[in-house]
C-alpha cells in the first residue's frame, strides 16, 4: 500500500514542521493514500517510527533502538531493505559513530500483527482496509526519553549532534478538529465496519458517537469480545468492532496475558464472521 506524508500532500497548508527526530530527520504525518472505497476502517493510536541502533566511533552500542525517521507507510511492516535504505541516508557528524537497523523486533511489529492477527482472521488484506491513527505522527515514549537523556542529550555539544524536537504523547489524543478529520476519512472510506485498536480510539473518537469509552465495557471474556455493535456517524449506520491494540494481540512489550489469550481465541474463529463476511463481500463494493 502506498502512503503519503500529510505534510507534503494532504495538508500542504501546514507550514510549521511537526518536529525533528534525533539525528535531524523531519517528523512526517502519515495518512491513507489510496482513497478508493474500503471494506473496513481501522483506527489506531499513534504512528510508530523507523528504529536504528546507535554505535559510537569505538564500536560500542549507545542505544539499541532509537527512533530516527518516520515510517515509510502507516502501520509499516518493517521491511528490512526499506529500513536499511532510510537509516543509511542519515549522516552523523564525524566522531559520532554510525547508525544501523535495530533488531527486527523493533521495526514494524504492529503492522505485522495487524496483518496476521486482525485482517487475516477476517479474510481481509491491506487492500481492503483504510488505515488511520488518532495522532498521525510519531510520539516520544518514556523509554525513548530516558535513552536520549542517558546517551544523546549529554553528547549534543561534544559530538555536534542535531538538536531534536520530538513531541511526547499529549494528554488529549484527539482534539475536536482531529475528530472531524477522522470522521471525514471514515465517511470517505465508505467502510461498513470500524475496527478500533485498544481503549484510546474508543475514548477519543468512537465514544463521541455513542460507543463505550473502553474495551472492557464490551466484555472481557471470549463470549463478548470481538462482537459487532451498532454505531451511527453523521446519520450513517455502521458497525463497530472493538478489538485490542496490536501490542496486546501479539504480546509485544508490556501487555496483559488475559487480553492476549482472548484475542488469540477470537482470531481462531471470529464470532460474527458470517456477518462480517457479508458486510465486507467483494461484490458489495466496487473498487
Amino acid at each position: 500500500m502506498v502512503i503519503r506524508s500529510v505534510n507534503s500532500q494532504a495538508n500542504e497548508h501546514q507550514k510549521k514542521p511537526i518536529g525533528y527526530f534525533p539525528f535531524g530527520q523531519e517528523i512526517a504525518s502519515l495518512a491513507q493514500v489510496n482513497r478508493t472505497p474500503k471494506r473496513v476502517f481501522i483506527l489506531g493510536v499513534y504512528a510508530s517510527a523507523v528504529h536504528a541502533r546507535w554505535v559510537d566511533s569505538k564500536g560500542k552500542q549507545r542505544i539499541a533502538a532509537l527512533a530516527v525517521a518516520s515510517e515509510p507507510e502507516i502501520f509499516w511492516r518493517g521491511n528490512s531493505d526499506q529500513a536499511l535504505r532510510i537509516i543509511s541516508a542519515i549522516s552523523l557528524p564525524d566522531g559520532a559513530g554510525h547508525l544501523e537497523p535495530a533488531n527486527a523486533q523493533f521495526n514494524g511489529p504492529s503492522g505485522q500483527a495487524l496483518d496476521e492477527l486482525f485482517l487475516a482472521p477476517l479474510s481481509l488484506g491491506r487492500e481492503d482496509a483504510w488505515l488511520c491513527d488518532l495522532i498521525p505522527h510519531s510520539c516520544k515514549n518514556k523509554s525513548q526519553k530516558l535513552a536520549l537523556a542517558r546517551e544523546y542529550d549529554k553528547k549534543i555539544e561534544e559530538l555536534r549532534l542535531p538538536a531534536y524536537d520530538w513531541p511526547e504523547l499529549p494528554p488529549s489524543l484527539a482534539t475536536p478538529q482531529r475528530r472531524d478529520e477522522i470522521e471525514s476519512e471514515l465517511l470517505e472510506s465508505k467502510a461498513d465496519i470500524v475496527i478500533t485498536l485498544g481503549d484510546q480510539p474508543l475514548k477519543w473518537f468512537a465514544s463521541h458517537f455513542g460507543a463505550h469509552s473502553s474495551l472492557s465495557e464490551y466484555g472481557r471474556d471470549p463470549e463478548h469480545y470481538g462482537r459487532l455493535h451498532e454505531l451511527k456517524v453523521a446519520d450513517r449506520a455502521i458497525w463497530l468492532l472493538p478489538l485490542v491494540h496490536p501490542r496486546q494481540a501479539d504480546g509485544l512489550g508490556r501487555h496483559t496475558k488475559d487480553w492476549l489469550s482472548i484475542h488469540r481465541r477470537w482470531a481462531e474463529n471470529p464470532p460474527d464472521q458470517a456477518l462480517i463476511a457479508r458486510l465486507t463481500s467483494r461484490s458489495d463494493k466496487p473498487l
